[in-house]
């Protein structure tokens, strides 16, 4: 009797320090991935600009990349006078890992203060679509576009404004 006793308390004894030596280690354990959540887009300040420019009786281009490089094409000159040109920035806030597609909407017409219309053509993006989000802060996209321009008599001088679609697709 005496060893059936001693064989429990020694089975029990080494349960035991089984048990205490797993609470012991820590392991990081997940159940699942979190849900996904809804992409959160915020424009900022700096919107689609291109800049001063001149232009003659053909017209032409002026395109500015998702870099921020600003090109012309046709009889268009670019010109500095200290007006800014720059993409268009966004913010999304997504969890890592997800993939966001873009989809540029229907070309955009800008109207003119002086009366006169452009078109205006959404470009490509950086980092280009679609892309993966590598951060739960923000994640910086850059869009760039084109507009076209006719003559001096269809597109005198002036500011031309107006809005675009962009429509962002979480898979």
């Amino acid at each position: 009797m005496r060893e059936v006793c001693n064989k429990y308390h020694y089975r029990t004894g080494i349960i035991f320090v089984l048990l205490l030596f797993l609470s012991l280690v820590s392991i990081d354990t997940f159940g699942q991935e979190p849900p996904p959540r809804p992409i959160i887009v915020t424009v900022t300040a700096q919107q689609l600009t291109f800049g001063a420019f001149t232009h003659g009786v053909v017209g032409g281009t002026v395109t500015v990349s998702p870099t921020g490089l600003r090109s012309s094409t046709g009889d268009v000159i670019l010109l500095g006078l200290g007006y800014p040109f720059f993409p268009t920035l966004y913010e999304i806030i997504a969890n890592p890992g997800t993939v966001i597609s873009i989809l540029n909407g229907p070309d955009a017409i800008l109207t003119g203060s002086n009366g006169g219309s452009i078109t205006l053509t959404i470009g490509s993006s950086d980092p280009s679509s679609p892309f993966v989000t590598t951060t739960p802060n923000p994640n910086l996209l850059y869009i760039g576009g084109t507009i076209t321009i006719g003559s001096t008599a269809a597109n005198p001088p002036g500011t031309y404004s107006g809005t675009y679609d962009v429509t962002f697709v979480r898979e």
